[in-house]
């Protein structure tokens, strides 16, 4: 393996993808110079947390207006990756500011009365977004929040209150006791004693200076290394904020004080509220592959090169161990996956903006606003925890003390396997509606595979990943049909099996992503199959239990997919460098002893 070729030209043209114009993508990199790669040793907690913000200011003043990007998804994805490598905290805040907080405004205001303060100040920067929407006490709170909005028709204002420590919003960004933040706040709106769903409204919780207001407490939560921001539960007593907080949609108050609601019902409000789901989800998918990419190349600038002592072959170079070099070019691999399946989830088309697009959800509001995409979301933060948890193990000591950068993405991965939408959640409420073919077709019957299936073959793949997941829906469905049918209430039907619709949705998610990387395996260039063979094969030995135990494979699978990963690495070897340069990752991110070396 090399160390630093030329890249190959025909992978980097897929990885930067069709492309911004030049002078959006230069901005973009002004927004995010290379300085901010990185902090000066000796920081206190909340001198970090001043420079992250200080940082996320100049981003959002230099890169294109909060409205430009917010409808062009491709330059946003771009902006949130390029912070994300840089500082997985900054991304954090800027997701937020943008799509969580900037977004509700800019889809429910309204033209005439909306929160133009609100939106002046983050559209500004004066004020940083944060989100209070999840509540401490309560798991799967987003389905029915207890922080009530009740409206005074006296005052027109709306009075916003928490009514106890458990309905405290947690966590949110608004720890920094000297900046301002506006907050998008998701409470059930209740008027003339009836509750009518959950709405979001824009309210000021710290104001010039850091200053709160009456009405609103904070708690800064203790110090936190895993993804760096300043955490906060919020309390609201009794706050009072105008009508045009209220972002409303199409819904309103009228004269006489009777509330009129287009959507139809609470569950339909819910799910129209959570409809700024998608940009989070696009950007989410996205940044976990540019989290992938950078630690791929991290772990191969660390291994190639590097020779062993180990008494079999003393100085054989490390990657000439099929251990170390299968990891090194799994990991590429699954680089690459990821982007093809961030390109396709950037396309207009991937994910509804509003609207209830995805069958009825039970454990959490996502699916209902698009199950395909929040599935993704899912199978893409999956993939990067593992790839990027196996990058850090992999670079050993130097990559857990040398850096802090490989840790930075465990945790920025490791948060958003719950942030954004549970996975868990997204897998069962998947899974239901999987169960109960509640827009839901399952793939063909396509029969066992073959014990000479060539495992290389993209049709293979997908054969297997959809006869898979059209057994575990079958037995899925039957299990908790017969145990309805037996008299057991739907919680017992579906508490006893989860694994296995677990197991359900995980198929789904796998035989989706494998055509998104069958596709882009045909309409890409050539040196990225071999590339999209070997993710498929690491993906098929995850699965592998499952395969067997639904019968869709015999024994000897494990043999033959190492067989054709052996073989396809071998193809990959010589060309390891060239295909990591095409990552095109920033050169601010180095190998992880680079500290140590700096000639």
């Amino acid at each position: 393996m090399g160390t630093t070729p030329e890249p190959d030209t025909g992978l980097l043209r897929f990885v930067r993808g069709p492309g911004l114009a030049a002078k959006t993508q230069a901005r973009l990199n002004e927004a995010i110079p290379g300085e901010f790669f990185g902090y000066p040793d000796g920081l206190t907690v909340q001198d970090r947390h001043a420079l992250t913000y200080r940082r996320l200011r100049h981003a959002g003043l230099t890169a294109p207006p909060a409205t430009e990007l917010l409808a062009e998804p491709p330059a946003l994805c771009a902006l949130l990756e390029r912070a994300a490598i840089a500082d997985p905290g900054l991304f954090h805040l800027m997701l937020l500011h943008y799509t969580l907080a900037l977004g509700p405004i800019l889809m429910f205001g309204t033209e005439e009365e909306g929160p133009r303060e609100a939106r002046d100040s983050l559209e500004s920067m004066d004020s940083f977004g944060a989100l209070l929407m999840t509540e401490v006490g309560r798991s799967n709170s987003h389905l029915a929040p207890r922080t009530l909005a009740r409206y005074d028709a006296a005052t027109r204002e709306f009075v916003l209150s928490t009514p106890d420590g458990e309905a405290a919003k947690f966590p949110t960004n608004t720890a920094h006791p000297a900046l301002a933040k506006t907050a998008a706040v998701y409470a059930t709106l209740e008027h003339e004693g009836r509750e009518h769903g959950v709405f979001v409204f824009a309210v000021p919780v710290r104001g010039p200076g850091g200053q709160i207001p009456d009405g609103v407490e904070i708690v800064p939560a203790p110090d936190t290394t895993g993804l760096m921001v300043d955490y906060a539960a919020v309390r609201l007593r009794e706050l009072r904020v105008p009508y045009s907080a209220w972002l409303r949609d199409d819904a309103r108050i009228d004269a006489s004080g009777a509330f009129h609601d287009p959507a139809g019902s609470a569950a339909a409000r819910l799910t129209r509220s959570m409809g700024i789901g998608p940009a989070v989800w696009r950007a989410v998918v996205s940044v976990s592959a540019a989290i992938t990419r950078a630690s791929a190349v991290v772990l191969h600038e660390h291994a190639a090169g590097r020779v062993t002592l180990g008494r079999l072959a003393p100085r054989h170079p490390l990657t000439g161990y099929r251990n170390m070099g299968e990891a090194v070019l799994g990991s590429l691999a699954s680089a690459y996956a990821l982007t093809a399946v961030a390109g396709h989830v950037k396309r207009p088309a991937a994910g509804a903006a509003a609207g209830p697009a995805g069958p009825e959800a039970t454990w959490a509001p996502w699916s209902a606003v698009d199950r395909d995409l929040a599935l993704l979301k899912a199978a893409a933060t999956f993939e990067a925890q593992d790839t990027v948890a196996m990058c850090r193990v992999r670079c050993g000591a130097p990559g857990f003390a040398g850096t802090d950068r490989l840790n930075g993405y465990r945790g920025l991965s490791h948060a958003y396997m719950n942030a954004g939408g549970d996975n868990e959640l997204i897998l069962f409420d998947t899974a239901r509606a999987m169960a109960d073919l509640d827009r839901y077709t399952p793939p063909a019957p396509a029969g066992d595979l073959a014990e000479d299936a060539d495992l290389a073959s993209p049709q293979v793949w997908l054969h297997a990943a959809g006869e898979s997941e059209r057994r575990l829906r079958d037995r899925l469905s039957a299990r908790v049909s017969e145990a309805l049918e037996g008299g057991q209430d739907p919680f017992h039907a579906w508490n006893d099996n989860l694994a296995l619709a677990q197991a359900t949705a995980l198929a789904c998610a796998d035989r989706t992503m494998f055509e998104i990387v069958a596709a882009a395996s045909e309409e890409g260039p050539a040196e990225l199959a071999p590339l999209l063979r070997l993710f498929a094969l690491d993906r098929l030995e995850r699965r592998s239990g499952s395969l067997l135990n639904e019968g869709v494979a015999g024994p000897g699978l494990a043999d033959r997919i190492w067989a054709a990963r052996r073989e396809v690495c071998d193809e990959l070897a010589p060309r390891a460098g060239a295909i990591a340069a095409a990552l095109d990752v920033p050169p601010e991110v180095t190998a992880p002893t680079a500290f140590v070396l700096p000639g």
